[in-house]
Parts: C-alpha cells; structure tokens; sequence
C-alpha cells in the first residue's frame, strides 16, 4: 500500500509509519501547554525526529474530551510561528491537526504537506464539496480523514453506535470518496476511526480487534491510542502511566493491518514497530 506525501511515496506494506505529535495549546490532556512557546515547540519536534519520527502532526486546538472550540485566529497565532520555525528545519513532512479551512490554507502555505481533518471532511464548501479536500487537492496535499461522532465538548457524553464498526467505516468510506471526488488522489488519502471520539470504551476496543474491515477499505488506517483515556478506563492507568498499553494496542493494531500511529512517545512506539515488523 502506497500513501503519497508531497513528491514521495511511502509503500507500507510491511512498515510502520510514526507521526511524532507537537502540540501547541495550553489544554491538551497530556502536554498541555509545555510547547506553547515557538522555541520549545520546534526544538520538541525536532528531538522528535531524532527519535524516529517520520512525520510531524502539529495542532493548535485541543480536541480532548469536553475541550471548547477555539477561533481560527486563535489557532492561526498558535501554529503560525511554530510551522514557520519547523517545516524548513524538520527533515520530515509535517501535517496540520485542524477542521478549519484558514487553518489548513496557512498551514498548508508554509509548506505543510498533510491536513489532518479530525471532523471527517464535514465542512463544505459553497459547491457543496468537503472544503478541505478542496483546498489541498490542487496543491498535491495529502489527508488524514478521522471519524468522530458529536463535537469534542459532548463527544463523549453517551456515544451510541447499532455496529460500530459498520458505521465507522461507511462514514469514512464516504468521506474518502467525497475527497476524491474533489479532486485528491486515492493514494493521498488516510483514514482514522478515531479512537476514544464519541466511542465508548468497548467501541474502541472492537475498532481496535476488527482493524481488517477498516483496511478492507483500501486507505493507510492510522491509528491514535497514544496515552488515551480509554487505558484509564481498562486498566485505571494515569495518563502518564499509559506507555506499554499503548505500544500493545499499536502492535496488534499493526499486525491487523494499521500502517500509520500518531503518538507523543516516537521512540519506543519505533522500537515496538521495528519489532513487530521483524516478527511478522
């Protein structure tokens, strides 16, 4: 399987690819706010890519569990600096976490070469096109399309599936077909069932256990369970006790067919992949 990013394509047949996370924000669940600063922000992304990161996924609005929506402008101010500071200096392509159009076209200006969309390409443009498809197809970006139901305040209030699996991966189908219809090609496309957005905890465990009907699909699956909340829930583990279950879930993940991970913790998920790559 091919994902394209800019002019090279990475064949992950049988390799791991690791989006190291940079997060700009003052809120996010695990790191919220020790990367505010610009500075800080690229030297973590550079020891990021030191650690193996192939990819960098930058964010400017938290989008943890009950979190509140921040302004375009507010997120522009936040990213801005950073994507100016890292994309030159990082090595590796570096991916815009953001549903706002302004957002990506900034992002998307300063040489980032993936829009990570975690509302599933739901904003349309006057056309009726999913806007952000719209503006990285002419300018050869690639997408993450990510599954939520609800909005990160209320996401997981009562989450409520009849087949989970179904209907995520109907959801994501669609909206990969809408993004090539807009004009982004097939093998610039991922998609992302979005662990532990508007999923309970057994809805996460059995996207996790059934990743082939995700792959099935014919997209990179990536996969985001980095110190997520739902290990608080399965094992009772503070989120910075959450390291081993999260490279167990990645691996199996992996072996099931998920060819990219989103993680703070890029060198032993690395090391765990390497691994399992050997193995298998």
């Amino acid at each position: 399987m091919i994902y394209r990013i800019g002019e090279r394509a990475h064949d992950l047949a049988r390799r791991g690819f690791v989006f190291g996370i940079v997060n700009v924000t003052p809120d996010s669940f695990s790191d919220g706010g020790r990367f505010l600063d610009p500075e800080a922000a690229l030297a973590h992304g550079l020891r990021l890519v030191e650690e193996g990161a192939d990819a960098l996924d930058v964010g400017g609005e938290s989008t943890r569990p009950g979190s509140a929506a921040v302004s375009a402008e507010e997120e522009i101010a936040r990213v801005r600096p950073v994507l100016e500071r890292l994309v030159p200096r990082a090595g590796v392509p570096v991916s815009i976490d953001t549903s706002k159009l302004e957002v990506a076209r900034v992002a998307l200006d300063l040489g980032a070469a993936i829009v990570n969309d975690i509302s599933g390409l739901r904003l349309r443009d006057s056309t009726g096109r999913p806007a952000l498809a719209a503006l990285a197809a002419p300018r050869g970006a690639s997408l993450i399309v990510m599954h939520m139901q609800g909005e990160p305040a209320t996401m997981q209030a009562a989450p409520s599936y009849d087949d989970v699996v179904s209907e995520v991966s109907g959801a994501l189908a669609r909206a990969a077909r809408k993004a090539q219809a807009a004009g982004v090609s097939q093998d610039r496309i991922a998609i992302d069932p979005g662990i532990g957005f508007g999923k309970s905890l057994e809805h996460s465990l059995t996207l996790l256990r059934r990743m082939e009907a995700l792959c099935a699909l014919g997209y990179p699956v990536m996969i985001g369970v980095s110190r997520k909340s739902l290990f608080e829930k399965l094992l009772g583990l503070p989120v910075g006790e959450r390291l081993e279950a999260g490279l167990a879930a990645s691996v199996l993940a992996f072996e099931r067919g998920a060819r990219l991970f989103r993680t703070h913790d890029v060198q032993a998920t690395v090391r765990a992949l390497r691994t399992a790559e050997a193995l298998l």
